[in-house]
């Protein structure tokens, strides 16, 4: 399983990809808009974990990016604001499987993760 972290706090993605390389999960990590689009031209991933903030909201545009690159990419989102707490990132974005809290404690978050990245096409 490849997972891509979008996140441009340095700190926290190195915090989520220890959680996810301990459950033997290949992680690359991106701190800008363009380094996540250079990445997922480059890459394939089955799950990208991205920050709804990122980048000053691009989070969202990165997940549209994700779903005319690799449409079979599952995109979990952490967002530390209330704007999505009704579902409705789910009407919005078709490859959004998870939404979670920004403060998820780094193991759950990595579970969750893992659960959409081994359970992608069944």
């Amino acid at each position: 399983m490849r997972v891509l972290i979008v996140e441009t706090n340095p700190a926290l993605t190195r915090l989520w990809s220890d959680h996810l390389l301990r459950q033997k999960i290949a992680v690359d990590c991106a701190h800008d808009p363009d380094q996540a689009r250079d990445l997922l031209d480059q890459q394939s991933y089955d799950v990208v974990a991205v920050n709804t903030d990122f980048a000053g909201g691009k989070g969202i545009v990165i997940a549209d990016y994700v779903a005319f690159r690799l449409p079979q990419a599952r995109v979990v989102f952490v967002t530390s604001s209330t704007f999505f707490s009704d579902g409705s990132i789910f009407n919005h974005i078709t490859n959004a499987h998870a939404c979670v809290s920004a403060d998820t404690p780094s193991e759950d978050l990595a579970n969750v993760i893992a659960f959409h990245g081994s359970s992608k096409g069944g």
